[in-house]
């Protein structure tokens, strides 16, 4: 009898070891667990500022590009005004624009640009045009004015017409024209589409396309 006594007793005080055990586990758990909560919550709270910093961050980028933006347009309608006082608007915009806007439109390279490209026949026959370049198997036309009017576009067909006279070497390449100016009226912008020009004026770009999406200029 003494025995199980015993044996009871040491039951009991192994179970009252596990108890205290697993209430100390618990306990730690319970203490794990709120610090990881506290954690996660500063985390959370330092995320929240971090996007709040973020959205402020590009506020403030969305701002300076509009700015920026805003700047490269005065920019170039100045320039544009100075080299029409100069009359040297073929020259300072749209010659160095046409290599870049053909790469765009056309995925072409422009091998050969030439400005006030002038030939002279015998007997004093004289053909200029204001800009002409050749990438592929393309002739890039160009009539430059200030301010593009429905008889410029007339002017270009009829320089179109003869241009494969005057300039025979490119007699097999086929022909697209391009009207530039500062700025381009509605009006002039539908006839010319209509003609089947790509018309160009100053943007954010030096000079930029301004023919409706999915225009495409006709091949003479």
């Amino acid at each position: 009898m003494p025995a199980t006594v015993e044996r009871v007793d040491k039951l009991e005080k192994v179970l009252a070891d596990y108890i205290v055990t697993v209430g100390n586990a618990q306990a730690r758990t319970e203490a794990e667990l709120r610090a990881f909560k506290d954690e996660m919550k500063v985390f959370k709270d330092e995320m929240k500022d971090f996007k709040d910093e973020m959205k402020g961050f590009k506020d403030e980028m969305k701002g300076y590009k509009d700015e920026n933006k805003e700047i490269i347009r005065d920019m170039n309608k100045k320039w544009g005004e100075m080299a029409n006082k100069l009359g040297t608007v073929a020259e300072d915009l749209v010659y160095p624009s046409i290599p870049r806007i053909v790469q765009e439109e056309f995925g072409l390279d422009v091998w050969d640009l030439r400005v006030r490209w002038k030939r002279k026949f015998e007997g004093g026959r004289v053909k200029e045009y204001d800009a002409v370049g050749v990438a592929g198997d393309y002739v890039f036309i160009n009539s430059t004015k200030s301010s593009p009017q429905n008889r410029d576009v007339d002017e270009l067909l009829a320089e179109i017409s003869s241009f494969r006279e005057f300039f025979p070497e490119y007699k097999t390449k086929k022909i697209i024209g391009m009207i530039a100016g500062l700025s381009v009226e509605e009006s002039v912008l539908w006839y010319a589409e209509k003609e089947g020009f790509m018309v160009l004026a100053t943007g954010d770009e030096l000079m930029e396309v301004k023919n409706a999406g999915g225009f495409r200029p006709r091949e003479f």
